[in-house]
This record gives C-alpha cells, structure tokens and sequence, in this order.
C-alpha cells in the first residue's frame, strides 16, 4: 500500500469527483458486507433446493466469512505488491464473477466452493474502500468520511435479510447472488475512472507464507468444527476431537511463529496497546452477538412461525433505518463526547434487543417484534463507529492499516463463529426444552389426555392426534430454546461494556488516526 509520503502528496478531492468515489467505494463494501447476511433468509429455499438440511445450509453463510476474515490479512502484502486501487478493481470484479458462479451452482459443495473463492477475493475490498475513501477526504471532514463508511458496513448485514427474503420468494434464490453484477460493474468502473491516477506506489515485498498456512489451518479447522458439532455429535467423534486438535496446535503455532516472524502476515504486536487489544476484542464480541442474532432470527420465524422468506426479512428493516440515522449522529460526537459512553450507549442497545427477544412467545403481535428492532438499531449505529476509534486511538497513521486489517480479520472471523455457536446454542437448548415437554405427555397427564380426547372427536386417530401434538411441542421447544440464546445474548453484552471503560480515553479521536491510507 501507500506509504505516508505518497499518502500526503496526494490532494484531497472535492466536489463531484469526491461524491463520485464516496458512492463507488461505499458500494462495493455494502456488496460486500450484504453477502454475509442475503443468504441468511434463503437458506431453508436453497436447503430445500439442493436437498441438504438447513443447518447445513448455514454453512453457506460461515464458509464465507471464514474465506473473508481469511483473505482480508492478505490486504497489505497485495496492496503494496499491485496498488491500492488496481486491487480494490480487481478484488470487486472477481468477487461480481464469484457471485454468478454462486448462483449457477447446483449441489451444496459446489456452493460452498464458489462462496469459499467468493470470500477470499472480498478480503481486500473492506480494507482497502475504507483507506481510498478516508484518503480522498479532506483531513478535517475524516469522521465524515468514517461515519461514511461505517454506515455501509453496519446497513449492509441488516439490509441483506429483507432485499434476499424479496428476491427468494418473488425470482428464485439465485438472484442473491445475481444482483451483485451491475452493482459490481458500476463500482468498478466508477472507482477506476475517479481513482486510477491516485495509484500507490508498488514493490516487490516478501510474504510470511507460513504464517498464512498457519492461520488457514487453525481458522478452518475450529470453523468446521463449530458447524459439524452438532451431526457428529461433538467429542463423541473421532473426527471432531481431531479437528479440535488440529484447530489449538494450529493456533498455538501461528502464535509463536507470527510472534518471531519478521514480515508476519497478521502483526500481533498490536496487541501490546491496551486501547487496541480491549477495543478490538469488544468490537468482535459485540459484532459475534449481533451476527448470531441476525442468523436466527429469520430461520425461526421462517422454520416455525410461518413467515415468508420476504417477511422474514422485512421485519428487519426498522433496525436499518435506526441504524441509517443513528450512525451520522454518532460520527458527529466523535471527538465531542468521550467514545467510551457512546460505546456503552450500544452495548445497552444491543443488549436491550436481546433481552426484549428473550420473551418471545408464538402468539407474537408487530409491537413484540418493532421494538427490539429499535434497540438493535440504536445498539448497531452506536457501538462500531465508537470502538473502531478506540482501538486506531494513539496508533501511528502508518500503522493505521494493518491495525485496521487485524481489527477486521477478528470482527469476520467473531461473525462466523457467532453463526454456528448461536444456531448450536439453538439446537442444544431446543432438544432439552423439547425432551421436557415429551416427559409431560403422559398417559395419566389430565391435559395431555383432555388435548388427545378433543383432537380425535374431531375425527382424528390416536397416531393423528399425538403427531399434531408433537408439531406443537416442536415449536414450543424451538420458541423457548431461541429464547434461551437471546437472554443469554443480552447478558453477555452487558459484560462487554467493562472492557470498553478499562480503555484509555480519547482526548483526539479520530482525525490524525482515521486520516490514514492504505499502504
């Protein structure tokens, strides 16, 4: 990437060529970060179309966080190898071809294969738009340029569910993927058109392949771990302690190495900043959570509820909107007001939206849903933009990028791991919660045998009536096992907001930190 010379000869721009670059970089990260969640409504339709169960199909949605958090380390070795905007191009057009090669596919391991590749090409492209569109503002309108930014990163996970619940259930399932190609076109051509003469400078620089096999191994090994659990039944199979092996020696060793290594393809030093080891651990927690909750959601009220792909994206959208407004008002009173409040000001947010979750029940009205969605809303605007500043705070503008790409590669790594926790925190509790309600259904239990009684006067079998009642049970269960994660969601981000207020406190946040490019 750029270094700090390059960095400072290049003029801010102004007028229609900034609004030109801002919409074009803000673009291709909401593609980006849109293709974490457009599949989260989907996945009982592409499920059901290639013949898997749909907590296989949630594989579609870790292998490509995975594949990104996996890809995003990468950033610098490539910037600085091809220039910051000839990646940035070239990462947004092979991830517009993996998207289409994604909908072609026809069995789940071909997906999987397309979304893994899809993954790994969007590294770059986070990392890179937020460094290209805080260098092309003027130093003194940075925050705007990072609430800019922030805004498409947050939007975008919420976004997804309702525009991929619509194109499920009015096109076909493919068109989540399909609809990234003029989106893809557009801001390829219009960020090499305003940006190709801004090009940083390129060097042959060497890479710490070891350090990437590394962390491919220790990532992908504790991910398939996590989304094979629960079918192989956890440590009762050979195959899973292996994968638990492999994923702690991998990491033991990606430590040490990257620890020693002169060029280490994830610079672990940061972690010596209290602001940056705190803030960035909180952010990923926080984002883990938020993540989980994103993924459920839709999958209950699809699988159990009765909703539509469509409807069980829309009701999502008031938390984008809040989000929407809430993330400028942050941005505004960043370097006003200390960012420790505002981040607290999300966890409660957050926290809030779960706990209002946790009382769910199957007779939900439209309050029972809109206001958790407020909460998330104010939580999601609120904590990002505020944690992001506290972990670049005090880090030197050179630095500045591989902070940021190490703060991102954790935040994507915490939101695919938060999916397969949260739907095997699901499924755990909604077996346990299943098993007591059976112990209930007893011979000489009055109502189980009233509920028999009155289910075959109205000409149903014994078998008929038992089976309506176990349809019941089945989602009572998953009512009060979803239940169970979302209380247990909200107390741990309650517990988060400790670590936000061991960090030091800003006394400038933001311009000279955020202010830095890529390089």
């Amino acid at each position: 990437m750029a270094d700090d010379t390059h960095a400072n000869e290049l003029p801010p721009l102004h007028g229609r060529t900034l609004f030109i670059a801002a919409v074009s970089l803000a673009l291709a990260t909401f593609m980006n970060v849109l293709d974490v969640t457009i599949a989260n409504v989907s996945i009982p339709a592409i499920s059901g179309n290639l013949g898997v169960s749909p907590t296989q199909g949630t594989w579609i949605i870790t292998s490509f966080a995975v594949a990104n958090a996996i890809g995003v380390p990468l950033t610098g070795w490539l910037a600085q190898r091809f220039g910051s905007v000839r990646l940035f191009v070239t990462s947004v057009l092979l991830f517009t071809a993996a998207s289409i090669l994604c909908g072609l596919s026809t069995s789940l391991p071909m997906l999987l294969f397309f979304r893994v590749v899809q993954g790994l090409v969007a590294g770059p492209m986070i990392p890179i738009s937020m460094a290209l569109l805080l260098q092309s503002f003027p130093r003194e309108k940075a925050g705007m340029g990072l609430a800019v930014w922030s805004m498409t990163a947050l939007v975008g996970p919420v976004t997804g569910p309702i525009l991929g619940g619509w194109l499920t259930d009015n096109l076909s399932w493919p068109w989540i993927f399909y609809i990234n190609i003029p989106v893809g076109l557009i801001a390829a051509w219009s960020a090499w058109t305003v940006l190709h003469k801004r090009e940083s400078p390129t060097r042959i620089v060497p890479i710490d392949k070891i350090g990437l096999v590394l962390l491919v191994i220790w990532v992908g090994a504790l991910q398939i771990m996590l989304d094979k659990g629960r079918e192989l039944d956890w440590f009762n199979s050979g195959v899973i302690t292996l994968l638990a092996a492999v994923a702690f020696i991998g990491f033991c060793t990606f430590l040490v190495w990257e620890l020693t290594e002169k060029h280490p393809v994830v610079d672990l030093r940061f972690f010596k900043r209290r602001n940056f080891a705190l803030g960035a651990v909180a952010l990923s927690i926080g984002y883990g959570l938020y993540f989980g909750n994103l993924v459920l959601l839709p999958l209950w009220l699809q699988q159990y509820m009765g909703y539509t792909a469509t409807w069980a994206g829309m009701v999502t959208a008031p938390a984008a909107f809040v989000a929407l407004v809430a993330s400028p008002v942050v941005g505004k009173y960043i370097g006003k007001v200390d960012t420790r409040v505002l981040a607290t000001i999300g966890f409660v947010g957050l926290s809030s939206m779960s706990l209002m979750r946790s009382g769910f029940n199957t007779n939900l009205d439209v309050d029972a849903l809109l206001w958790p969605q407020i909460a998330q809303g104010i939580g999601v605007g609120a904590f990002f933009i505020p944690l992001t500043t506290i972990l670049l705070s005090g880090i030197p503008p050179s630095m500045v990028p591989q902070a940021s790409g190490l703060s991102n590669f954790m935040r994507t790594t915490a939101s695919a791991f938060g999916a397969s926790l949260a739907t095997t925190i699901w499924d755990n509790r909604t077996s346990l919660h299943h098993a007591r309600l059976v112990e209930s259904i007893q011979t000489y239990n009055a109502p189980a045998h009233q509920a028999v009684d009155g289910l075959t006067a109205l000409g149903l079998n014994t078998q008929q009536a038992l089976g309506v009642i176990e349809h019941q049970l089945t989602i009572q269960a998953a009512m009060l096992g979803i239940d169970d994660f979302f209380r247990l969601s909200g107390y741990l981000c309650l517990s988060v907001i400790p670590l936000i207020w061991l960090t030091k406190p800003n006394k400038a946040t933001g311009a000279a930190p955020v202010h830095a490019v890529a390089e």
